[in-house]
């Protein structure tokens, strides 16, 4: 990762195919009668609505290049905040759901700290730390979110 119209184009579409793919799974939970995973996937795809925004909203005036899904280089086989599709398996639970989306966050804080450690140029490195900050948020959210759960406590999405 080189620049900073580059590193946007990428988070744009790393938070695109995370929030497609909560989507996805709320939709799958929603259609397999569990509405308590669908809540959960549905509010995780409006978080990643809102990032997408964020980045869209930061590439404002920069020329940002124009991939296509096969010219991303992902560090696996989908873009690192793309839950696992299993999850779309009308019998996960809570659980399950939470940590599903608690290895999505992982992978995308990750992501954005291996492009912080490793960016030379200024800007990109502050980029990525400010990428990584929000996705840190995350990760303690659905941390917080699995400790609750666990204790028998109810959501902040129910």
């Amino acid at each position: 990762m080189q620049t900073v119209e580059e590193f946007l184009a990428y988070a744009i579409e790393l938070e695109k195919d995370a929030a497609l793919r909560f989507g996805q799974l709320a939709d799958a939970m929603q259609t397999a009668g569990n509405t308590e995973v669908s809540r959960l996937f549905r509010q995780l795809a409006e978080y990643s609505r809102m990032h997408l925004a964020d980045a869209r909203n930061r590439s404002g005036y920069r020329n940002v290049p124009n991939l296509k899904a096969a010219e991303f280089e992902w560090p696996d086989i989908e873009s690192p905040e793309t839950a696992a599709i299993w999850a779309a398996d009308p019998f996960v639970g809570r659980e399950q759901a939470l940590e599903i989306a608690l290895d999505a966050e992982s992978a995308s804080l990750a992501y954005y700290q291996s492009i912080a450690a490793t960016a030379t140029d200024p800007e990109l490195r502050r980029f990525a730390t400010e990428f990584a900050d929000e996705e840190t948020q995350h990760v303690n959210e659905l941390k917080r979110w699995l400790e609750l759960h666990r204790k028998g406590e109810p959501l902040p999405v129910d």
